[in-house]
């Protein structure tokens, strides 16, 4: 591990009580084996030896890191320190002792084994009795604050392995608040227990009972605060939830490390945290290397993915980022949002419109990125349907100039975010993002195709994936305030099925594609995330109205209204004749869909540009059939 050697002035002060420490240890240990005479013949000789064996010490501190670690938060890590740099400056006392039995020095054992051994002992007692006091000191100044009157009585639900985590919060003081007065949790292994002095008063079906019992001892459950194992399959979190709505208990959720949040951030319970099988685990070492110290842009940046993109970015260390939106206040939004997790000057913001061809050029050829992930895009299948030529300019001419300006601007790839709805088609929303895919597809192959005569090939991918839960527009936003309204919940069709993922998920494994298409044996251009199994939009709709606490069909009623124009009833993850091949990276597949040459391509603009100018919905269905062999929308 590589230490740093330039000190604050707090680990100055630090490194100078552990160098009195270690001189008044040696001493203690003097006064206490010797006395009389022997002990002044010592003494005679302390100057001789002890500055030097003081300053060694102090390089021994310092390699060691023991001026690292705050005292508040002393725990057994520091501890081990402490016991490891004892011994190596007991052996090295040692070694003294030999030296000093030298008949030009002091000719016999100067410390004697007995003096060596108690030296060990008093060493350790000194370095780690001064923390160990200033960690309690700080422990009863939290408690003090923990049991006031402000402070909500609280029940942690989890494993005993996820609920030290939040309780050493509370007593750091970095969760505030809180008075946790009990644990409950799934596993019956803990039931009896005490961790960090809270006791396990029993599993989670134990909720009301406890909850009463401690109403009668004056101490009124004011809030739950679930750790991530609450939410594994067979835990009953859902039941959980509707009994805490139901007692008026506060609920909150302590993310997991994976969830890339900060481990000590109490956050809402959301219905999403209930709806999906675990997590695809991300391998974050391989996202860090693929984007730290690159300059990246984002079209669409404003919006639900392309703000998520964002922040992932950042996260993973990226030398620049360049957000590209066309609406002003969505720009503002994630600029203020980024801004306070990232207050430096890596951040930069354009307003245009990816419609906008020479906008988007002169944008990527001034700041020169090295990767773009177009998000921009139109994606409401009801009102593409209704403006056919909005979807075309946006999702397809869109996509053509970013394409066009990101290899022009030297960019090495290009990640366009498609949907699982460019699969056999039957919506404009579908044809436009497979018709975006193809050029893409081809570009690439024309790259590459460069690339063999010598010159360096950029990469142009697309990443399909299917409905994301709470972006704008999603489904689950808008049951919500359906039933914040007092019903009806409105269903298209009692068998509509769709795949789920989370912003976060769906964001990672997109960089995790993008890692895979810059690798150098890859030659795929599509990539489809895993989904895992389909979510029931009416077991989302029954399941969101019970977690209000409210019964469906007595207190919410829930309506059909029929399949919509563009929409059906399964959502595909590969078309029947598209071949498709596991990657080596968990969640994500590469597809090999069929695609046209670049020049039928360029044919085919024209065409739609044409139409789209008339406004002519006959002839741009008429290109999109001809193009995407497999749609089959309507133009009625």
């Amino acid at each position: 591990m590589i230490r740093q050697f330039k000190l604050t002035r707090r680990q100055w002060l630090i490194v100078l009580h552990d160098l009195l420490v270690t001189a008044a240890a040696l001493l203690v240990c003097l006064f206490i084996r010797f006395e009389g005479e022997q002990q002044d013949l010592r003494l005679d000789w302390v100057a001789v030896w002890l500055p030097g064996f003081v300053l060694y010490s102090g390089l021994v501190f310092l390699a060691a890191g023991l001026h690292e670690a705050k005292w508040r938060f002393t725990s057994l890590p520091e501890l081990t320190v402490i016991v490891r740099v004892s011994v190596v400056l007991t052996v090295s006392l040692l070694a003294l002792d030999y030296v000093l039995l030298s008949p030009m020095f002091f000719g016999t054992f100067y410390f004697g084994k007995v003096t060596v051994a108690l030296y060990l002992l008093v060493q350790m007692a000194f370095l780690a009795g001064p923390r160990i006091v200033y960690r309690y000191f700080r422990y009863t100044r939290t408690q003090k604050e923990v049991r006031g009157a402000s402070s909500a009585i609280t029940l942690i639900l989890g494993r005993a392995a996820d609920v030290e985590v939040p309780l050493r919060g509370i007593e750091s003081g970095a969760i505030r608040k809180i008075r946790p007065v009990g644990i409950l949790s799934p596993s019956r292994s803990d039931v009896g227990a005490t961790i960090r002095g809270v006791p396990v008063l029993g599993g989670f079906d134990d909720l009301e009972r406890m909850v009463s019992i401690l109403r009668d001892r004056d101490m009124p459950v004011a809030r739950l605060v679930l750790t991530s194992s609450a939410f594994d399959p067979g835990n009953m979190a859902e039941s959980v939830l509707m009994q805490a709505r139901r007692l008026g208990i506060a609920i909150s959720r302590l993310p997991a490390l994976e969830d890339g949040a900060s481990v000590l951030q109490l956050a809402p319970v959301a219905v999403e945290d209930l709806l999906l099988r675990p997590s695809v685990k991300i391998d974050y070492g391989r996202l860090e290397n693929l984007v730290k110290d690159k300059s990246i842009a984002v079209t669409g940046g404003g919006g639900s993915i392309g703000a998520e993109i964002c922040d992932r970015i950042l996260a993973f260390g990226a030398a620049r980022l360049l957000i590209v939106e066309n609406s002003e206040p969505a720009l503002y939004a994630v600029l203020q949002s980024l801004n306070t997790k990232d207050p430096g000057e890596r951040i930069q913001c354009r307003l245009a419109d990816v419609r906008d061809r020479k906008r988007i050029a002169d944008i990527f050829a001034e700041f020169k990125p090295d990767m773009v992930f177009h998000a921009a895009a139109l994606k409401h299948v009801p009102l593409l349907e209704q403006d056919w030529g909005e979807g075309v300019k946006t999702n397809i001419f869109g996509s053509v100039n970013v394409a066009d300006a990101a290899v022009a601007s030297g960019a090495q790839a290009m990640v366009m975010i498609s949907t699982d709805k460019a699969i056999e088609p039957v919506s404009v929303l579908g044809a436009t993002k497979r018709f975006a895919e193809m050029y893409c597809q081809a570009l690439d192959a024309e790259l590459a195709r460069a690339g063999n005569s010598g010159r360096h090939p950029m990469r142009l991918i697309a990443v399909r994936f299917g409905n994301v839960l709470a972006s704008n527009g999603s489904v689950v936003p808008k049951f919500k305030a359906q039933i914040e309204a007092g019903g009806p919940v409105t269903v298209t069709h009692p068998d509509m099925l769709r795949y789920f993922m989370t912003i976060r998920e769906a964001c990672d494994l997109v960089i995790s594609a993008a890692s895979h298409a810059l690798g150098p044996d890859s030659s795929s251009s599509v990539y489809v995330l895993n989904m895992g199994q389909p979510v029931k939009i009416l077991d989302l709709a029954e399941r969101m109205i019970r977690l209000s606490g409210l019964e469906p069909g007595r207190d919410i009623d829930i309506a059909f209204t029929g399949i919509r124009p563009g929409e059906r009833l399964n959502e595909l993850l590969f078309a029947r004749e598209e071949a498709h091949t596991d990657v080596g990276i968990a969640g994500v597949v590469a597809a090999k869909p069929s695609y046209p040459s670049h020049e039928a391509m360029k044919r085919w603009l024209l065409m739609l540009d044409d139409a789209v100018t008339r406004g002519e919905r006959t002839n741009m269905q008429q290109v999109l059939r001809e193009a995407v062999s497999d749609f089959r929308g309507s133009p009625a």
